[in-house]
């Protein structure tokens, strides 16, 4: 029980940081290129990983290990956040958002495939519930993405999902933030050419906002709240601490209104009540 609460602390704290990622995103693509925003952040964030290896003389990986790290950084490394870059060129932040409760279905999903974890069949009731009332909620709002944007969102979350799943199978074996670091380190190489062949023609038309999105971007979404990510998975198991995403829209929700001035709708709470009691009901069923 008590490793369990912990896990889920863990878990909401890297909800809680992983919500400001897509406001974060649309500020800085106003400015910044998909593929230059993917790869500056990639890059930043290795570096504060790989001094972080070294300062805690970590081991390095066992052979055997570099697929899965080589897996985890496509998902959440390059495909959610250069896939997710591309949406906000097309759809608003808020409307991208509720995508993101989607993820525990792709998550628990990959679980199965890939951790071997068996969540009871009611697990998947209330999952499902859970994300139908995100889904819901999106189309009612109703005109504000295009149909390319809609599915690169929906292509992030398949790739987010098979990131977090294998990164948790792997957190139990090399710990949290060690997953999260190797996987920046073998993306690097890729990340640098990458970087250096997207730069800005000029540094002096980006604005602060975007710079500040990218730091944001950078530290805390590729690299802080990993950490407590997948801690909270590898504690608390990948079905159950995975349905804490479906609270991940409604605190994205509530940033972007108050970094893009975009309205918090009454229907929002109360949507926010009904994925709340569907988390609640997912990880009683999860193991």
């Amino acid at each position: 029980m008590h490793t369990s609460f912990r896990g889920v602390g863990s878990g909401l704290l890297g909800v809680i940081i992983f919500s400001g990622s897509l406001p974060a995103t649309r500020v800085a693509v106003s400015d910044l290129a998909p593929l230059f925003l993917t790869s500056a952040r990639a890059v930043i964030a290795a570096l504060i990983g790989a001094a972080l290896l070294l300062v805690m003389r970590e081991k390095k990986p066992a052979r055997a290990d570099l697929v899965p790290l080589a897996v985890v950084a496509l998902g959440v490394v390059v495909g959610f956040p250069l896939l997710t870059a591309l949406a906000l060129q097309t759809i608003t932040s808020a409307h991208s958002i509720l995508f993101i409760g989607l993820l525990p279905l792709a998550t628990a999903g990959f679980a199965v495939l890939r951790g071997a974890e068996r969540p009871r069949p009611l697990f998947w009731l209330f999952s499902g519930l859970g994300s139908a009332c995100v889904v819901g909620f999106a189309l009612a709002k109703g005109g504000e993405g295009a149909l390319a944007g809609d599915l690169l969102m929906c292509a992030a979350i398949l790739l987010c999902g098979l990131g977090y799943a294998e990164g948790a199978k792997l957190s139990r074996k090399l710990g949290g933030w060690q997953v999260i670091c190797w996987a920046l380190l073998i993306a690097l190489p890729v990340m640098t050419v990458m970087a250096a062949l997207t730069l800005p023609a000029s540094f002096a038309t980006i604005s602060a906002p975007a710079w500040a999105g990218l730091a944001y971007v950078s530290v805390f979404s590729m690299m802080v709240g990993f950490i407590f990510w997948y801690r909270g998975l590898a504690l608390g198991g990948t079905a159950a601490i995975g349905q804490l995403q479906l609270l991940q829209p409604f605190f994205g929700l509530l940033l972007a209104a108050l970094v893009l001035g975009e309205a918090v709708s009454p229907a929002m709470l109360a949507v926010t009540l009904c994925v709340v009691a569907c988390v609640a009901g997912a990880r009683r069923f999860a193991r």
